[in-house]
Formats: C-alpha cells, sequence, structure tokens
C-alpha cells in the first residue's frame, strides 16, 4: 500500500491521538475540503426544508423532494463503489464537488429571481444524491491510502466530530438564522460558496495521490459488484449490520427530515431557529460520542457496542411524538447524537480494519445502497403516512423499533463471539 514516508511514526507520537492524522499534508486539505462540504450539506438540510415550506407548505412536497435525494443516492451508489475502486478517487471527489457547487448556484439563481419551482428542488436534490453516491465511496477507499492503519480510528474520530458538528449543529444553526431572519434562496448562496471553497482545497491536493487498484487491470465490472456481494454476504457481522441499518433508516430517518421541519413549526413560534437549534443538538451530541471512541482504544467488544449505541440510543426519538418543550425535545436529539455518534465511528473503522483494501470501494458503496436502500421509501411514505397516522405513534415506532432489530442483529451473526474471534485492539 502507498503511504506516505512519515507512516513510521507511531500513531501515539506526541499529541492527542484523535489529532494524529494531521501530522498529514494531503490529510489536512483533503478533511478542510471534506468539512467545508459537510457544512454546506448541513446548511442545505435547512434551505432546502424551508424552501419547499414557502414554495408550497404540505408535507408531501417536502416528502417529494426528499424522495429524489435518497433516489439519486441509492440508485449510483454501487456505480460510485465501482468508480473508486476502479478510477482516481482524488479526481472523482473533485467532480463531485463541482457539480454539487453548481446545483447550489443553480438553486440559489432561481430562488432569488422568483422562477424557482417544487419541481426545481426535486431534481437539485436528486442530483445531489447522485454527487453524494459517488462521493462518500471515493473517501473511504482514499482515507486508507494516505493514512497508516494506526491512524484510522483517529481520522474516523475527526469526521465523527466534524460530520455531526458541521452537518447537524453548525450548519443547520446557522442556516436557520439566515433563512429566518432573510429568505431560503440567499441560503442556497451561503451553501453554493461552502462548496466552492471546498472544490479549491481538493483541487490543492497532489495530483499523485490515487489508489493502487486504479493502476491494475480490472476488466470486468459484473464480477467486481459480484465480489463485493459475496464477501457482505459471507461475513456475517458486516451483512446482519446493514440489513439493521436499512430497517432503521426506513423507520427512523423519514419522520426526522421529513416531519421534523413541521413539527417544529407547529409547536415553536420561530421554527426555523427551532429546527436549526435542535439539529444542533444532535450534531454536538454526536460529536461528543465521536470524541468519547475515538480518543481510546477500540472497545474489545466493538460489535456490541456498537450495535447497542444504536438500538438502545434510539428510544429518545419517541419524546419528540409527544412533547412540546424546546428543552426536552433538545435533549432527546442530543442523546440520539450521541450514541450516533459513537457508533458510526466504530462502524467506519471496522470497514477499513476488516475490509481488503482491494474492494474497500464496492463494500463501502454495498454499505450505502443495502443501508440506505429504504431510504427514498422512508421519505415517500412519512408525508402520506402523517397525514392518516398521528405524530406521536410514527416517532414512538422510530424509537422502539431499532432496539428490537439490534438484539436479532447481534443474535444472528454471532456478533459477540465474532469480536472475540477477531480482536482489532
Amino acid at each position: 500500500m502507498n503511504t506516505p514516508e512519515t507512516v513510521q511514526q507511531p500513531a501515539h507520537a506526541a499529541g492527542w491521538r484523535v489529532v494524529a492524522p494531521f501530522r498529514f499534508r494531503e490529510y489536512r486539505l483533503l478533511m478542510a475540503a471534506v468539512t467545508l462540504s459537510i457544512f454546506a450539506e448541513g446548511m442545505w438540510a435547512v434551505v432546502m426544508a424551508f424552501q419547499v415550506i414557502a414554495l408550497d407548505d404540505d408535507p408531501r412536497s417536502l416528502s417529494l423532494v426528499a424522495t429524489c435525494l435518497g433516489t439519486g443516492l441509492v440508485a449510483f451508489v454501487l456505480v460510485g463503489g465501482l468508480a473508486a475502486d476502479r478510477f482516481n478517487q482524488r479526481t472523482i471527489i473533485i467532480v463531485v464537488e463541482a457539480v454539487n457547487t453548481v446545483i447550489a448556484t443553480a438553486v440559489a439563481v432561481l430562488g432569488s429571481t422568483g422562477t424557482l419551482q417544487i419541481w426545481h428542488m426535486a431534481v437539485a436534490a436528486g442530483a445531489l444524491g447522485v454527487a453524494a453516491a459517488f462521493f462518500f465511496p471515493a473517501y473511504s477507499a482514499l482515507l486508507p491510502r494516505i493514512l497508516p492503519a494506526d491512524h484510522l480510528l483517529a481520522a474516523n474520530g475527526v469526521e465523527g466530530v466534524v460530520r455531526p458538528v458541521f452537518q447537524r449543529a453548525v450548519g443547520p444553526a446557522v442556516a436557520g438564522l439566515l433563512v429566518g431572519a432573510t429568505f431560503p434562496a440567499l441560503g442556497a448562496v451561503a451553501v453554493a460558496v461552502l462548496f466552492g471553497a471546498g472544490l479549491a482545497l481538493l483541487v490543492a491536493t497532489r495530483p499523485s495521490l490515487r489508489a493502487v487498484v486504479a493502476e491494475q487491470d480490472r476488466p470486468h465490472l459484473l464480477r467486481d459488484l459480484r465480489d463485493g456481494f459475496s464477501f457482505v454476504v459471507g461475513t456475517p457481522w458486516l451483512l446482519w449490520t446493514l440489513l439493521f441499518a436499512s430497517v432503521f433508516v426506513l423507520v427512523v430517518l423519514g419522520p426526522i427530515e421529513v416531519l421534523l421541519p413541521f413539527v417544529v413549526s407547529e409547536r415553536f413560534v420561530h421554527g426555523e431557529r427551532a429546527f436549526g437549534l435542535i439539529l444542533a443538538c444532535f450534531g454536538v451530541g454526536s460529536a461528543l460520542g465521536a470524541v468519547a471512541v475515538s480518543s481510546r482504544p477500540l472497545p474489545r467488544r466493538y460489535l456490541t457496542v456498537m450495535m447497542a449505541a444504536w438500538g438502545l440510543g434510539s428510544a429518545p426519538l419517541a419524546i419528540i411524538g409527544v412533547t412540546s418543550s424546546f428543552p426536552a425535545m433538545a435533549a432527546a436529539t442530543f442523546v440520539v447524537g450521541l450514541t450516533d455518534g459513537a457508533g458510526m465511528v466504530i462502524w467506519g473503522t471496522l470497514l477499513m480494519r476488516r475490509v481488503p483494501a482491494a474492494m474497500l470501494g464496492r463494500v463501502s458503496s454495498l454499505d450505502f445502497f443495502v443501508s440506505l436502500a429504504f431510504l427514498p421509501v422512508s421519505f415517500a411514505i412519512a408525508g402520506p403516512l402523517s397525514t392518516v397516522v398521528s405524530m406521536q405513534t410514527i416517532f414512538l415506532a422510530a424509537g422502539l423499533a431499532p432496539m428490537v432489530l439490534g438484539a436479532v442483529a447481534v443474535w444472528a451473526a454471532k456478533m459477540r463471539r465474532d469480536e472475540l474471534a477477531h480482536p482489532l485492539t
């Protein structure tokens, strides 16, 4: 594996473990670009929701736009994984960031001129979903090429802090304040600027960075895809975690992404600001969970800890359906974020430590595909479902179902036995 000359330095050299990867120039540039992109995505979630509400105050319209985003992601994520294992990953993420910049700019221009329509938002969301389908597999395959193995937990910890802080905290909070004080199109302008800045940083990375597999002869796309599927199906801990994630997405993400903005708008006077701050609590919790895990060695019972975090940590979602208290709703999302961030750091590290490097792009894309297979369905049904089922019932199911699903996954995959047979500490 090609790595920088400095990889011979121990991961625990001077400095806090979680900041060790920043000794590498390429990682610093990559992480700065990813941070700006994540910040833009966090702002987009609020801009999209309230731009749609401004155009058509109907949950079904937001369901349509969110479904387009999810469909674009799921439909192309396998293609993105194949591309990550065959082509220059740096080039892929540069192209993706350029596309993101163009899309956000188009929405900003249409919104500022008063010509924006729901179908424009649907097309933009779908295109952003397709772009994301290519970005994450390429990023996941590139990271182990620029960092040594003993830095990967720390690197995943950094992302585990950056993603929730900027995607779920700073981004939504800033967008909520900006949109609440002005109008959604100005939020789209800010999103476009952030994507553009991230693009400039990615271009500044060294063109020589590329995955070794891109240099090899890999003529059979279907064989590559089949090998990736075979690895996932033949690895019980991986398969059952992905199956758990797919059902988790079905029952949880639709209510959060589609219904929560309407719940907040109905129960609080300043809906945009309240929504941004509630998402910010989720982000702060995720960041703290990521820091807590990445600052220590990987747990010996890493699979059990990960599934317990995701399963038990979803329970506070039930509170959202019944409370009109902002502190209670904020506390609930904080706890959900805390456990989600802790589990995600472990999960990202497991993919990089237990999946062969030559197929990491494909497996990462299969991770996205299987775990997000029901994302468009969840978005599509959340709005219509809310017209016949109470918000209380929907959020109660979102909070309790993952606990049962997590226990089934641990038992079916024999995770407790597997983690002892494959220690990573």
